[in-house]
């Protein structure tokens, strides 16, 4: 996929310092966290909403899910839903379906970062594919994405 090499520049460009893995096809995020041997905490999900603004991107971790009420709470939102897969197809056309980068700022939108994943020393995320993982230090991530950090999401039933 084409995001992949775009990543990477991009991180290049920025003087990140990443690691780049390949594992076998998983498509959950709690899937890859497990195939990657890594809490799951530290694997960062992006989750695409559309809001009073148009659409943004959600960054929370695999064992989380996002709690709309919060989110449109913390942002002032007067609505938010999910994107449909139709929508993410067309938002993301250089990603599998589920597995783009959680780089808002890739594809010109807001990227909104849970707060209890802020705390993490690194992360790892997809990045376009259901087989490539990128790692990179919370504090590059975050110089890179300028993401507004907030709590909008819940520790998900186990």
């Amino acid at each position: 996929m084409a995001i992949l090499g775009r990543l990477k520049e991009m991180l290049d460009q920025n003087g990140i310092a990443y690691t780049h893995h390949v594992h076998p096809t998983a498509y959950t995020a709690r899937e890859v966290a497990q195939l990657e041997h890594l809490p799951q905490h530290r694997f960062a999900k992006a989750v695409v909403f559309w809001g009073d603004e148009g659409y943004a991107m959600a960054v929370l971790p695999a064992d989380y899910v996002i709690d709309l009420q919060e989110l449109r709470a913390a942002l002032g939102l007067k609505r938010a839903r999910l994107a449909t897969e139709k929508e993410l197809a067309e938002l993301f056309p250089d990603c599998e379906l589920g597995a783009m980068p959680p780089l808002g700022n890739l594809y010109k939108m807001p990227t909104y970062v849970e707060s209890s994943l802020a705390e993490e020393e690194w992360i790892a995320f997809n990045a376009g594919t259901h087989q490539d993982v990128v790692y990179v230090r919370f504090e590059d991530f975050k110089r890179l994405t300028k993401p507004l950090i907030v709590h909008f999401a819940r520790l998900a039933a186990a």
